[in-house]
């Protein structure tokens, strides 16, 4: 069996590796293939990656090219991982909306706009690339930002993909650590939209612990999370990315006095990869663990394995909602637990409340005409969904931000 991963010269890419490594027999995986155009990267990225899977045991084949096609040829699953632009355009996405008074952040609000307009144009495009070239039946799994949003724009073009993020096994990590159990042990009731979700429900041998972990650990939980604990009151815990919507005028006023987080993993990546050029490196090193997608390997192997074996485990994915949010439209992408065996089934979970629900409309509503602003362009889509965005919901600041975006954006806008 065949795995492709497209945007495979990212400096994520060992932490994959040592999750392929791991779990190369179980999966049945013979090939790797790291896809990227920046061959220079491939040069270093794939002998590491080689090495990592030699280190676990793995007789599985690892290449590299920069020939889509030929990556992805035969392959069964596709994972992309892609950041169009680098991270000089993630910088910008944080930098135009904070001119406005708006949050500045590479997912969320007018930058996470910006990184969808000029991100999902090049993922459809490599779709249908993969739906000509993979494996009949080819799973495409999407690791790349906005995540439900590109899920939406490949489901809506007929391909068979899933989106995939990790805050949901963060969180699983966590409270197996506050539980004293294995991670397998805990199941999570996740639900909402990608980075805007809560845990519902928390399943330990069928029972429901999660009223005892927060009358236990609410402010270390809330701390977390960078969230009051009020905001707990209802019983639910919401993703660190509340923070953006709950606290959002404090979330300004730290960006605007402090480097972009943008800024910051750019010196991240320089340094590692002074450090992947030692060719006798053969494992992650842990500066890694300071670039982001913690427990990105884990989630991404187990959500294989499942796809491939239809076992029926449960993960948090996301997928079309088809009445399962009543409030929301069937053709919306929601972030769900659900089983994954032949179909993709959302688990039952605990209802979200009234202010959840709210916001979880709102924001949908955004990502339905941002990834149709994607698709077809137009300066006045971009308009139509910042408008529609409930962190900027004005027609003065969308107005703005609509300018700003598209002047920063401009060499990634073909209609622009």
């Amino acid at each position: 069996m065949k795995i492709a991963v497209v945007g495979g010269g990212s400096t994520y890419t060992p932490e994959l590796a040592e999750g392929f490594g791991a779990n190369a027999a179980a999966l049945g995986i013979d090939e790797v293939v790291l896809v990227d155009p920046a061959v220079d990267k491939l040069d270093v990225i794939g002998p590491l990656v080689q090495r990592i899977m030699r280190r676990h045991g793995s007789d599985a084949r690892v290449s590299w090219t920069a020939d889509l096609d030929r990556g992805v040829a035969d392959a069964s699953l596709v994972l992309l991982q892609l950041r169009v632009g680098g991270q000089d355009a993630r910088i910008e996405d944080e930098a135009f909306p904070l001119e406005c008074g708006c949050v500045g952040q590479e997912t969320t609000g007018a930058g996470g706009l910006a990184k969808a307009l000029r991100t999902i144009p090049v993922v459809l495009g490599i779709a249908e690339r993969v739906r000509r070239s993979a494996a009949p039946g080819a799973w495409i799994v999407d690791f790349t930002n906005p995540v439900g949003m590109v899920t939406r724009a490949l489901l809506d073009e007929g391909h068979r993909a899933v989106g995939l993020c990790n805050v949901a096994i963060g969180f699983q990590r966590r409270f197996a650590g506050l539980l004293g159990r294995a991670p397998e042990d805990v199941v999570l009731d996740h639900i909402g939209l990608n980075h805007l979700t809560w845990e519902t429900g928390v399943r330990l041998d069928g029972r429901d612990v999660l009223p005892e972990l927060l009358a236990e650990h609410r402010a270390a939980i809330a701390e977390e999370v960078d969230l009051p604990e009020a905001v707990f009151a209802d019983g639910l815990v919401p993703s660190y990315y509340l923070h953006y919507y709950y606290a959002h005028d404090q979330e300004v006023e730290r960006m605007r006095s402090a480097p972009s987080r943008g800024r910051e993993v750019a010196r991240i990546e320089a340094e590692l990869w002074k450090i992947y050029e030692d060719d006798t490196l053969d494992r992650k090193p842990d500066l890694l663990s300071q670039r982001g997608g913690a427990y990105y390997s884990e989630a991404a192997v187990a959500l294989m394995r499942s796809l491939l074996t239809e076992d029926g485990a449960v993960h948090a994915v996301n997928v079309r909602n088809r009445g399962f949010l009543p409030y929301l439209p069937d053709e919306a992408v929601i972030e769900v637990s659900a089983a994954v065996g032949a179909e993709i089934a959302p688990a039952a979970a605990v209802p979200l409340g009234a202010r959840q629900r709210g916001l979880v409309s709102a924001v949908a509503a955004y990502e339905e005409l941002g990834v149709a602003a994607a698709v077809h362009g137009g300066e006045r889509r971009v308009y139509e969904a910042l408008l529609a965005h409930p962190l900027v919901g004005q027609h003065d600041l969308a107005e703005g931000l609509t300018r700003r975006l598209i002047a920063t954006g401009r060499d990634h806008l073909p209609w622009a």
